[in-house]
């Protein structure tokens, strides 16, 4: 990678604990950080207090394809060298013979099909500039850890966001671009709001480490998969559990 190369970070799913928790521990080391959000622009607000003009918020519903499509085309003028896609569905537990097909396309439509719109915008620009980091927050569950009951959609897209980071870890293996997964177990996030306290409690018990995961457990994985030193490492789901 040439020495003169910006580095910009795109963050999709920014709002998030763990997009924001990611951007503050590593905003020293980008240029710009482009910063994704649906409905929480406090959020932005405040890594604009602390890091001034180089976050850059970025509004767009990430079910309504046309806005995807649009968010697509705002990032692609600021030479993006790292993407993080964080966007999934907040998890509402429910038995899988009441939920129906509508469950299953709004996750497909914010964790998979944004993360195809988005990529297809990005990996040509990277593979032409010879350099790219791509880490996709997948699961846990994709790990052959045994899933919560009650959760198939969130499940199903995961997998399907795996499928996806494998393949295009193969396509852009030559280009200088990797495309990696990161699998965290149950963290204490604002994502698992719809998830019974005693479900949550129950599986902190049972680490071993008597606790679930915090963003801030994740950060040393992400730098990694972000850093110049991860050019060997791609198609990769590295779990944190």
């Amino acid at each position: 990678r040439g020495e003169q190369m910006k580095k910009v970070l795109f963050v999709s799913g920014a709002s998030s604990d763990v997009g924001t928790t990611l951007i503050e521990h590593i905003a020293d080391e980008y240029d710009k950080i482009l910063c994704h959000y649906r409905n929480r622009p406090e959020k932005i607000d405040r890594l604009r207090s602390i890091f001034g003009d180089r976050i850059i918020a970025l509004q767009a519903d990430l079910s309504e394809q046309s806005q995807t499509i649009q968010l697509a085309k705002d990032i692609s003028g600021y030479g993006v060298t790292h993407f993080v896609h964080l966007p999934a569905k907040s998890s509402s537990p429910e038995r899988f013979i009441k939920q129906g097909w509508n469950p299953f396309a709004d996750e497909i439509n914010i964790s998979l099909r944004s993360a195809v719109v988005l990529a297809s915008e990005l990996l040509p620009l990277m593979a032409k500039a010879g350099f790219g980091r791509v880490v996709f927050m997948l699961t846990a569950y994709t790990y052959n850890e045994p899933p919560q009951k009650f959760m198939a959609p969130y499940v199903a897209g995961k997998y399907a966001l795996l499928g996806l980071m494998k393949s295009l870890a193969a396509e852009y293996a030559g280009k200088g671009v990797t495309i990696n997964g990161v699998s965290p177990g149950m963290m204490d996030t604002s994502f698992w709001e719809g998830t019974k306290r005693l479900i949550i409690e129950q599986n902190a018990e049972k680490s071993p480490i008597k606790r679930n995961l915090t963003p801030t457990d994740l950060i040393g994985t992400f730098e990694l998969l972000l850093s110049d030193s991860s050019s060997c490492v791609t198609g990769q789901n590295i779990a944190v559990t």
